[in-house]
């Protein structure tokens, strides 16, 4: 990307590129609710009395570890790590205590799960000279107040040991290929902005606070644009959202993958596995790049944040593998509604295309979202879609159509059939009264 593209382009490019990672399924996996502790399934192991004992005595220091993390109780921390714990680890929690000071946490717990424990290698045995070494499979459970209807769970890896009676801590390094996430409070003190909705839910921005002006522009634009997302999908979604200023390249990459840079993509909607059927979502967040405060003006912030809270608004009803026009291209009108933006400006390279070879025959393939030489006119054909859809059958007909065509990956007797339910009329109709459309938007 070069200076000489005008920076509602390159928010167009960097912003809503982003969005796709979403629709191809950026879902972080954990364990079904009913595989955690209290939930009344439980691995074979526990009916061995000595795994039970184990699993109480070591559930109880996780308590009393989450209690001080949660309560900034550095003086409580020291007894519960291990004499021969790994370098760096006690004193990494007790910055992550105090940097969870003015989280607004609904929820902060460790839980064993029924997932196989990890084995200890002798090695790791060996050096710990402990009576007994444990790598159970380990899960943070957390919630921020607010905008998390229920706890999302993220992965620990974590090995304790045991001297006489006395189990505590030794480390959260990666072990046999399972590794611990980190979370905002674990690159530096946080600060939280709640923002009131206005219909009985709260928002809330997080970010560091270097970051203080990235978190009050976006903290200034999240009630507004919850309003104007619910305005048109409807009031069946959470209607709040936790949005995250990542701070470094390192901390966006925690939050939403190895494989998406930060100094490419404006912004990205994460959120947990989706169960079919299933109304509530977790693990929800809305996490934009570090590069996003320097790139986006106040309109192309606002485009973005409104197109990514499309897809939260919208995540219980998209089953992954959907066709991209439709996911993608229903979030670009959202993000683009009521914007006074033309045409041109909303789609230069459609317009381009319109010009040297007339309207597109056929609707944007999910490979031409993924291909940097065509992602830009997929998304711009996309939203011009949606965009032909509000405009001739009404906004009420895009959001039935975008709930019906979500459920899954179509074929091409599929899409016809959800289009002669939704609209009426068959793909070759369908794509012909677009490709008309776009004829009148010719330079």
């Amino acid at each position: 990307m070069t200076s000489r593209i005008a920076r509602w382009q390159l928010a167009a490019l960097i912003g809503l590129v982003a969005a796709v990672l979403v629709a191809i399924g950026i879902v972080v996996l954990h364990p079904s609710r009913d595989d955690l502790p209290g939930s009344g399934s439980r691995s074979t192991s526990t009916a061995n009395p000595f795994d039970a004992a184990r699993r109480a005595a070591v559930q109880k220091v996780l308590d009393e570890w989450a209690a001080a993390l949660r309560n900034d109780d550095a003086d409580a921390l020291p007894a519960l790590f291990d004499e021969r714990a790994s370098a760096g680890f006690l004193d990494r929690e007790v910055r992550r205590a105090h940097n969870l000071i003015g989280v607004p946490l609904a929820d902060w717990a460790f839980e064993i799960s029924a997932e196989p424990e990890v084995p200890v290698t002798p090695e790791v045995f060996d050096s710990l000279q402990a009576s007994d070494v444990w790598a159970p499979a380990v899960y943070l459970r957390y919630a921020v107040a607010g905008p998390d209807a229920v706890s999302t769970r993220k992965p620990v890896s974590l090995t304790v040991a045991r001297r006489g009676d006395t189990w505590k801590l030794v480390s959260d390094d990666a072990v046999g290929g399972r590794q611990t996430w980190r979370g905002p409070w674990d690159f530096g003190p946080l600060v939280a902005e709640k923002v009131p909705n206005g219909n009985g839910r709260e928002s809330v921005v997080l970010g560091h606070p270097e970051q203080q002006s990235t978190i009050d522009s976006l903290a200034a634009e999240l009630a507004t644009a919850v309003s104007a997302v619910t305005e048109l999908w409807g009031p069946d979604w959470a209607g709040a959202a936790l949005v995250i200023a990542a701070s470094d390249q390192e901390e966006f990459t925690e939050l939403v993958g190895t494989e998406h840079s930060g100094t490419e993509i404006a912004a990205v909607s994460i959120s947990d596995a989706v169960a079919k059927g299933t109304s509530v979502v977790s693990g929800q967040r809305i996490v934009f790049s570090p590069e996003a405060a320097d790139r986006l003006t106040e309109v192309t912030l606002r485009t973005v944040l409104r197109h990514e809270l499309t897809h939260v608004a919208a995540r219980a009803a998209t089953v992954d593998g959907s066709p991209l026009w439709m996911l993608e291209g229903f979030a670009d009108y959202s993000g683009y509604r009521n914007s006074d933006l033309s045409f041109h400006q909303i789609a230069p390279t459609l317009t381009a295309q319109l010009q040297a070879g007339g309207p597109p025959t056929e609707l944007p393939t999910d490979a031409d979202f993924s291909s940097p030489d065509s992602a830009r006119l997929a998304y711009e054909e996309g939203w011009s879609i949606c965009s032909y859809v509000a405009t001739r059958y009404g906004e009420q007909k895009l959001v039935a159509l975008y709930r019906r065509i979500a459920q899954g990956p179509l074929d091409a007797a599929g899409l016809d059939r959800a289009l002669r339910e939704v609209l009426g009329i068959g793909t070759d109709q369908f794509v012909k009264g677009w490709g008309e459309t776009l004829i009148g938007h010719m330079p």
